[in-house]
């Protein structure tokens, strides 16, 4: 093992210092240009400081009266001036003695001093009597004002020109860098994530275990007629680690690694996108073996023709040019392109055909043993207390992501410090959970005793009808803290993981959403806008039950298609029904007849606990918020009296 990574390293290339060389050196930026003029700025004082301060380093000229300039040309002590304009500067024969403001005296031969404005016509004839030298020039035009008037804006102007286009280089987006890619590059001694960082993706990484056998041994595989794949795509939602999983194979494979996202070959320039993919991939042939992982691939790989650019548009033109890329692989070239999205329904099919992006891993939501791998590795840096199990965490997190989980623990922390605790607790995870799923609390909202009432009863009737009907999911909290844009919430969290719906559990569904509508028109016999949400869902999902999952008693197994699929500009903008109108009325009843029922069955189960609604409206007003237990404990006791 050891040898052979000493032969990788002999055959390591250095790469250019084009693309993500930490090498390259580092151009100056705003920082460095602003110390070099303030230093000039410093320096330029402290010379003007040393020339003509008393204390500088030479020392000035005396300045003399002009009564006593005459005085020494009359005692004979000059033997030179030199005028300009109305400044004279003169010699001494014999030195003089000033007496300085300190007290200390000091010894000049040279002086200066100035020539009234008025006349004085005796001042020629008396240097002539005394033989003294006079030179005469003409006065100086030379004005420093006028010239830092001149001189400042000049470079006032040089310096926004160097900050702005070492901005420009900084980004890689100068004029003559603007074709070059902008992928990050890795090289294998600065990777450090592995599988071992990477919990719940089972699957996906049994499935990139044969992709790093690949570049690890690829003269394995080419003894026996194989061929590397040329390109993986990861499919799944926001948050749940594609990225993270494409630089653990990076690591694992100890491979250089490009990272890019489709929208960093994006350009306002036409033909520079197609140019930064021809470099990205010339580089990355040149490090093989290596891998080149493209984040949000539909940024770029979006059907062709569903646009108003007529096929000439800059991603297209891109997109052509990756497409290109893909199919001139060599033999030899050992190049895995990793791309990442989680919209695959709107890529090109050219994509995706065998040879291209031939190979698919989907990336789901982890699962409840999952989420419990995923905790432990981001609760490893975490101070815990002894009541905090990740297990029961993992249970009460449902839906959430890898990035949901860390983000968790991060608020709970946050929790902790903004206590003072020197270690997470539970409530902190509570807390947390409750922030992440419900909302931020809104503080300081005013809220008068009827709306408070209202809002009581509303979430009292969904806490009510789920826990009476028998499909539902348990109820978790109830509460009536406005959070993010709710008014009230009713959590509640399924018992174990569900893939499957039956019809059963989406009709209790239904009557427990419509639960809080049913509260306020019995308790209050009206209807409050409160209820928006609730519409909304309800709306939605029996429709889906009539339109996609045939679950319709006058339709029966029948699917009419699904409405959400993407309307591109280009294509057809009013999508053909696969129905009559007659149908669609029926569809609408249909859809009509099974949101009455839920609500009619929510109505008739809050009717029948009627004493239970009030107990439980009664807590909220009082506590703000309960637990689910509460409103099982007075069920229990209902049916026990």
């Amino acid at each position: 093992m050891a040898d052979k990574d000493k032969k990788r390293d002999n055959n390591k290339k250095v790469p250019p210092k084009g693309i993500g060389n930490k090498g390259g050196g580092k151009k100056p930026g705003f920082s460095s240009w602003s110390s070099l003029l303030i230093w000039i700025f410093v320096i330029a004082l402290a010379l003007n400081w040393f020339l003509t301060s008393e204390n500088g380093l030479f020392e000035p000229t005396p300045n003399i009266e002009y009564t006593e300039f005459r005085q020494e040309i009359r005692e004979d002590n000059v033997s030179r001036i030199q005028v300009e304009g109305q400044n004279v500067q003169g010699e001494l024969k014999n030195p003089k003695t000033l007496k300085a403001a300190e007290g200390d005296t000091v010894r000049y031969d040279q002086f200066t001093t100035y020539i009234p404005n008025f006349e004085d016509e005796n001042l020629s004839s008396l240097l002539e009597e005394h033989d003294v030298t006079v030179a005469a020039e003409p006065e100086s035009q030379f004005n420093w004002w006028y010239i830092i008037m001149i001189v400042l804006p000049i470079i006032f102007f040089i310096y926004i020109g160097v900050m702005f286009y070492q901005r420009m280089s900084g980004q890689n987006q100068g004029l003559f860098n603007i074709g070059k890619s902008t992928a990050k590059l890795q090289e294998p001694e600065e990777q450090d994530t592995t599988f071992e960082d990477v919990a719940g993706l089972d699957n996906a990484k049994k499935e990139l275990e044969e992709i790093i056998a690949f570049l690890k041994e690829p003269e394995r595989f080419e003894e026996i007629g194989a061929k590397l794949p040329k390109g993986l795509l990861m499919v799944g939602p926001p948050g749940t680690g594609k990225t993270l999983l494409a630089r653990a194979t990076a690591g694992e494979a100890n491979v250089p690694f490009f990272t890019i996202t489709g929208s960093d070959f994006m350009e306002m320039f036409v033909g520079v996108g197609a140019k930064r993919v021809r470099n990205m991939f010339k580089k990355a042939k040149e490090m093989s073996p290596s891998i080149i992982f493209i984040d949000e691939l539909d940024s770029i790989g979006r059907r062709r023709g569903a646009g108003l650019g007529g096929g000439h548009d800059e991603r297209e033109q891109t997109l052509n040019q990756l497409l290109s890329e893909l199919d001139g692989f060599e033999p030899t070239e050992s190049v895995v392109v990793i791309g990442a999205t989680n919209r695959p329904d709107i890529l090109d099919k050219a994509l995706l055909r065998p040879g291209r992006f031939d190979r698919r891993i989907t990336v789901d939501v982890p699962t409840k043993s999952a989420r419990h791998e995923i905790l432990k590795i981001h609760a490893k840096n975490k101070p815990l207390h002894d009541d905090v199990e990740l297990e029961v965490i993992a249970k009460s997190t449902p839906g959430f992501s890898g990035a949901d989980l860390e983000n968790l623990l991060n608020e709970a922390s946050l929790y902790a410090g903004r206590n003072k605790r020197k270690k997470i607790i539970m409530d902190d995870i509570d807390k947390a959970r409750d922030k992440v799923m419900m909302g931020l609390e809104r503080e300081g909202m005013q809220i008068d005793d009827e709306e408070k009432k209202l809002l009581a009863y509303h979430e009292a009737g969904h806490a009510l009808v789920a826990s009476v009907l028998p499909h539902s999911d348990p109820i978790h909290k109830v509460s009536i803290i406005p959070r993010g844009k709710a008014m009230g919430v009713t959590l509640q969290l399924p018992e174990k993981e569900k893939y499957l719906y039956n019809k059963e559990y989406l009709l209790d569904r239904l009557a427990v959403v419509m639960g809080g509508r049913a509260a306020e028109e019995l308790i209050f016999e009206t209807a409050t806008s409160g209820a928006q949400d609730d519409l909304k869902k309800v709306a939605k999902l029996s429709r889906k039950m009539v339109t996609e999952w045939g679950m319709s008693d006058r339709f029966g197994h029948i699917s009419f298609g699904s409405d959400e699929e993407e309307v591109f500009l280009g294509r057809d903008m009013s999508r053909k029904q696969q129905y009559s109108d007659s149908t669609a009325r029926e569809i609408d009843e249909e859809v009509q007849k099974i949101t009455k029922e839920a609500f009619d069955r929510a109505l008739s189960t809050i009717k029948d606990n009627r004493n239970v609604l009030d107990k439980v409206a009664e807590m909220l007003l009082e506590k703000e918020e309960i637990p689910g237990k509460e409103v099982s404990n007075l069920l229990e006791e209902k049916e026990q009296d």
